[in-house]
């Protein structure tokens, strides 16, 4: 997609720790997009193209996963987003749709850079040439306290925990404060939710919150 042109459709990215209730939200937003009959579209990292996916059973679900490093993590992660831009994303933007991505860039920047402790010029190159121009017009995280994070994951444990669901309370301490510290410094893009709330009540502060800043 070229610079020059402007995307019609917005893209709204969320993020947070394991077990923030992105993906519940999401589903959320889709409806109340739908009923004012906008095609929307919703998508997640890392997937959502067959390479994507299977990009995502590397990273999640390799039986060496433990074994893999920040770097190479951080290369699978924007390979895939690579994918997932120029196939779904960026195509559906010039179309008008609303894009509601469960991750996008920024969490390379908090789970590897910041949480990995990859240097923070490398991550961004690598974020950039991946993304292009692709970027989001809304950020929402989800925030939860890493107790919280950790204690939902284990109640949704199905089967052997993954990689990321392996990580300890430091883990997320770090990638909790990493969307914070974001947040604050991009506060034109990122709206930060108390994940700690009803479903319901994070529903109706996403929604007006969206409305008030997508016009």
């Amino acid at each position: 997609m070229s610079s020059k042109t402007k995307p019609a459709g917005r893209l709204v990215s969320f993020e947070g720790s394991e077990g923030s209730g992105k993906s519940t939200q999401i589903a959320r937003l889709a409806a109340h997009f739908q009923k004012t009959h906008r095609d929307v579209v919703t998508t997640r990292e890392p997937g959502g193209t067959e390479i994507g996916e299977q990009i995502r059973n590397i990273i999640v679900h390799n039986s060496k996963g433990d074994e893999m490093c920040a770097e190479t993590e951080l290369l699978l992660f924007t390979a895939a987003r690579a994918q997932l831009v120029r196939e779904v994303i960026a195509p559906a933007l010039l179309r008008g749709a609303i894009v509601l991505s469960d991750r996008f860039l920024d969490s390379s920047t908090v789970y590897q850079g910041i949480a990995r402790n990859l240097a923070a010029g490398p991550v961004a190159q690598i974020n950039r040439f991946a993304v292009g121009d692709v970027m989001p017009d809304l950020t929402i995280v989800i925030d939860v306290p890493e107790a919280v994070s950790l204690a939902r994951l284990k109640t949704r444990a199905s089967g052997l925990p993954d990689r990321m669901e392996r990580e300890n309370v430091d883990f997320y301490t770090k990638v909790r404060q990493g969307y914070l510290v974001l947040a604050q410094g991009l506060p034109e893009r990122f709206i930060v939710v108390d994940g700690t709330k009803t479903e319901d009540a994070i529903e109706k502060k996403i929604w007006a919150e969206v409305q008030a800043r997508l016009k």
